[in-house]
């Protein structure tokens, strides 16, 4: 499996384990919500349901006679077929959630990772923000070296197209700072109040102000 097509099937198991949904739904939930995705259509998506459903992690199931004709229309027969999370289903995307080796760090795949961090735990959240500061740490620091190697060979324009990718970088590792600190905030909070509920655990972490990732694309390199 291709990381692009592992990606897409975390990102549909995700949205499925929320609720159920058609097609047509999932593809606008996709290109709305997880904007990563804008560049998926139908042809990437039914393939990978099909896959989804073989493998016993999704089933098929006949959309309720109230479902909106609307969205019939606009996605065709396929639209009446409503795909539901099996147990087994959400068994794997559990097992999914819990990685945090380097893929999760990767710039498309970090950012699905962080939509889904409400239903992830507190501790592999914490590895995965510390990953990928980690990696733009590596890269920041690369990007540096070869900016002082290459300086004065440089006109303006790709200087300063070199200068506004590390202020991308730069800046989503602020921001990565921020999110660990308020992280580990709420640890510390839990830490001295441990006979309040720990619903926390498994979703719906600490709210903290600008916590929309910084989108990868401002990154040149």
């Amino acid at each position: 499996m291709s990381r692009r097509s592992g990606i897409l099937e975390f990102a549909v198991l995700g949205l499925l384990r929320e609720s159920p949904m058609h097609g047509y739904e999932l593809r606008k939930r996709l290109n709305t919500s997880l904007g990563v995705f804008r560049a998926f259509s139908y042809g990437s998506l039914y393939p990978c349901l099909k896959t989804l459903v073989q493998q016993g992690w999704l089933i098929e199931e006949p959309a309720p006679p109230q479902e909106d004709p609307r969205a019939a229309t606009l996605a065709g027969r396929r639209a009446k077929i409503v795909y539901r999370l099996t147990a087994e289903g959400k068994e794997h995307f559990e097992e999914l959630l819990s990685q945090t080796g380097p893929d999760a760090w990767e710039d498309e795949h970090f950012g699905v990772r962080f939509a889904f961090f409400g239903q992830t735990s507190r501790d592999v959240r914490m590895r995965v923000l510390e990953g990928r500061r980690s990696r733009l740490e590596e890269r920041l620091a690369k990007m540096r070296a070869s900016l002082a190697r290459t300086r004065e060979r440089l006109d303006d324009y790709t200087l300063e197209l070199q200068r506004h990718g590390m202020e991308s970088v730069e800046r989503e590792v602020r921001w990565l700072n921020e999110l660990i600190e308020s992280e580990r905030a709420g640890r510390d909070q839990r830490a001295d109040a441990p006979d309040e509920r720990q619903s926390e655990d498994t979703g719906g972490g600490p709210r903290h102000p600008g916590t929309t990732p910084p989108d990868p694309s401002d990154d040149t390199t």
